[in-house]
């Protein structure tokens, strides 16, 4: 499936859009982090959890479980949130 890579994280892929494959999100990243090491640590914390300002988006709806069964012709999107003061 499609997986749209926000600007922070474009060092890992060099690419806007990469293909990746998985039943579930958490699926879909480690086989982002076999492609691109270290990618899934940016997003995933110790406790394999959803870092705070990461968004992940399955078909245009925000998804809070990596859990959340993908089908192949899904498209993912990775929102890395900025702030700043």
């Amino acid at each position: 499936m499609k997986v749209l890579i926000p600007t922070p994280l474009l060092s890992y892929t060099n690419a806007r859009e990469v293909d990746a494959s998985g039943a579930t999100l958490t699926e879909l990243l480690a086989d982002l982090d076999r492609q691109y090491p270290g990618l899934r640590f940016r997003v995933i914390d110790e406790q394999d959890r959803m870092r705070p300002h990461m968004r992940f988006f399955v078909n245009k709806e925000q998804v809070f479980k990596l859990t959340h069964p993908l089908r192949p012709a899904d498209s993912v999107v990775l929102v890395q949130a900025l702030s700043g003061g």
